[in-house]
């Protein structure tokens, strides 16, 4: 299981991950100097299960949101931080909205800092939490106070975790090799090494690759799954992988990019996707709206298209993406939409398409007849989604067939 921490700044994410697997996740000295958290940091611990969980700590402050973007794409459980003293913050209310929008399969909450209060002030938190969680598929998520400096409720908090840890069905190896890249480093002696978490297949030493978009073959000389030496690296866990190869080096591989097997290789500038705009936004969106995209580890400029006029607030519906630069997706991929000022995230959903062809392509009008006249969709596109839809039914046939 892969956690994910959430939350705003200064409210013990990094000392939580400490006090639970023992490891400082604030690994650079700007970090340490600051005593605040700017890049990703990883640790790992066996929360009494006999397996290794993966923590993945994401900073807190509203300028490192894209940070904490390139973190939480592939994990299994949120674990959402609140301080017991100040209560739901800006920062609480955006990470809890990119998670839901994520849908992340679980969360739980920790009321850090729970020594500083008493406890008729955990209860009227507790209360606040369980309403914010209300709207959100997180609704009756677990909510334990602890503190990392005494060590009060860290032990139900690790239970609670190895619980949620054997809930969590592993995701399945079938299909082929995809990692998203968060990180790229040379290490003395091993050479370039790229890490991040597998979203599906399996990878084994030996094994040729390819890192896309940019088309780099690389072979697989060796794998650290969850902080330990394997021979192999499969969906749902993290992995870092010492890459070999001519055009391999540090500087060409760099966040945001795939490892995937090379069957996959197909980069694309313009996704179909379903997107959902949170209600707070303050206006529709318009054909042509700005935004920065975020799937993945990716971070890209993209324009929005929406298929049936403009796209409210509180609304979902079919959109086109056309992107600055190319990202390497797949169908069924999340992703996060914010403003191109980085200030608020917008929206988010899931990939259809890939390989949207441009709005305008035109399509016969018998298909329109054969949905409501109120769907929202531009009739122009309704012969390629049937299209891909009838692949998508084929393909899972196949692949029960396969089974």
């Amino acid at each position: 299981m892969i956690v994910g921490t959430a939350g705003h700044i200064d409210h013990g994410k990094t000392a939580l991950v400490k006090a639970l697997t023992g490891t400082d996740a604030d690994r650079l000295a700007e970090e340490k100097a600051r005593g605040i958290t700017i890049e990703l940091g990883f640790a790992y611990a066996d929360l009494g299960g006999g397996k290794v969980t993966g923590f993945v700590d994401v900073p807190g402050h509203e300028r490192f949101v894209h940070t904490m973007l390139a973190g939480v794409g592939g994990i299994d459980l949120a674990l959402l931080v609140i301080a017991a003293d100040d209560g739901i913050m800006p920062q609480t209310l955006e990470h809890l909205a990119i998670l839901d929008l994520l849908d992340v399969s679980g969360a739980i909450v920790a009321l850090t800092k729970s020594d500083l209060v008493g406890p008729e002030r955990i209860a009227a938190r507790e209360q606040e939490i369980a309403a914010l969680l209300a709207p959100t598929h997180f609704a009756g998520a677990p909510v334990i106070a602890v503190s990392s400096l005494s060590g009060a409720g860290i032990a139900e908090l690790r239970d609670a975790l190895a619980a949620a840890e054997a809930r969590v069905a592993a995701r399945a190896r079938a299909g082929r090799f995809r990692m998203a890249v968060d990180r790229s480093f040379v290490l003395g002696g091993a050479g370039v090494v790229v890490t991040g978490t597998v979203l599906s297949g399996e990878v084994a030493v030996g094994d040729h690759i390819l890192i896309s978009p940019s088309q780099l073959p690389a072979r697989v000389r060796g794998i650290h799954m969850q902080n330990r030496k394997s021979d192999t690296g499969f969906a749902g866990q993290r992995c870092a992988l010492n890459l070999a190869g001519e055009e391999i080096s540090r500087d060409v591989i760099t966040r945001g990019d795939v490892a995937m097997d090379p069957a996959l290789h197909a980069p694309s500038q313009r996704l179909d996707i379903r997107l959902r705009l949170l209600a707070s936004e303050p206006k529709p969106v318009i054909t042509w709206t700005p935004a920065r995209l975020h799937i993945g580890a990716a971070e890209v400029g993209a324009r929005i298209v929406p298929l049936g006029g403009p796209l409210h607030p509180g609304e979902a519906r079919l959109v086109q993406l056309v992107l600055d630069q190319p990202v390497a997706a797949t169908a069924g991929d999340h992703l996060i939409l914010r403003d191109v000022s980085a200030r608020r995230t917008m929206g988010g959903g899931r990939v259809i398409d890939p390989h949207g062809p441009r709005a305008n392509a035109p399509v016969p009008s018998v298909w329109p007849s054969l949905l409501p006249p109120s769907m929202p969709i531009r009739r122009r596109r309704l012969r390629h989604l049937h299209k891909v839809l009838r692949r998508w039914s084929i393909c899972r046939s196949f692949c029960a067939t396969a089974r």
